[in-house]
């Protein structure tokens, strides 16, 4: 065997090393640059969202702030993949589990929309810093799960995932915004506002407030 076939397989592991450092850094590159894209974007051109206080730890890293309102299905293939989608689209989805909204993500939008500006109107603050609000103070600490001992049904208090505590405020909104709205003249815009508000003042009349308040009622009675 010759000196130039012994050395082929070598500059083919190369050639094959080089490529893939290559497509890294293009990806990288691509990365940075739409990081850099969306630096400073607002949310439907008119809401900032860089500099957004969280009071609660727990669920911080589960509350993604983005000037993204639509990411067209990226995530949903992937497994908890959710959390890194925007916390404003998130609940736009939730708007659209119910019959009259199912599939219509830009009747949704629109809903969240119109909501942001009479939350603004209101309270002279930032929506999407009363929605975080909003979905810390509406997130339940502690819910209740049944275990069988013998064929007899226990009710258990445990405590609830951070992830879940998003899911479960999101929920709550969502719900209250429905019931709130069905066959009334108030919209759906002013219930979710009115929701959000709620939410974030912790005001108890309120329903997603409502529902942690007895999550946990429950659980403390089954600790």
């Amino acid at each position: 065997m010759s000196e130039s076939e012994a050395d082929t397989p070598d500059e083919d592991v190369e050639e094959d090393v080089d490529a893939e450092t290559e497509a890294a850094e293009v990806d990288a590159d691509a990365e940075a640059e739409e990081e850099s894209a969306v630096e400073g974007a607002l949310l439907f051109g008119v809401w900032e969202v860089s500099d957004i206080e969280y009071d609660d730890p727990s669920t911080q890293r589960y509350l993604n702030v983005t000037p993204i309102a639509h990411t067209m299905g990226r995530h949903a293939s992937k497994q908890f993949e959710k959390s890194e989608i925007s916390i404003v689209e998130r609940l736009i989805n939730r708007l659209m589990q119910t019959e009259e909204n199912t599939g219509k993500k830009q009747r949704a939008t629109k809903i969240v929309q119109e909501a942001f500006e009479q939350i603004h109107e209101r309270t002279d603050e930032n929506p999407v810093q009363v929605l975080v609000t909003a979905v810390e103070n509406a997130a339940p600490r502690e819910e209740t799960v049944r275990l069988k001992y013998g064929g007899i049904s226990v009710p258990k208090a445990v405590d609830v995932a951070p992830q879940r505590r998003v899911d479960e405020a999101l929920k709550f909104l969502a719900v209250g915004t429905k019931n709130a709205s069905y066959k009334s003249k108030t919209t759906a815009a002013e219930a979710l506002a009115q929701q959000i508000i709620g939410a974030a003042s912790y005001d108890v009349q309120t329903y997603a407030i409502s529902q942690k308040e007895e999550r946990e009622r429950v659980a403390a009675a089954a600790r």
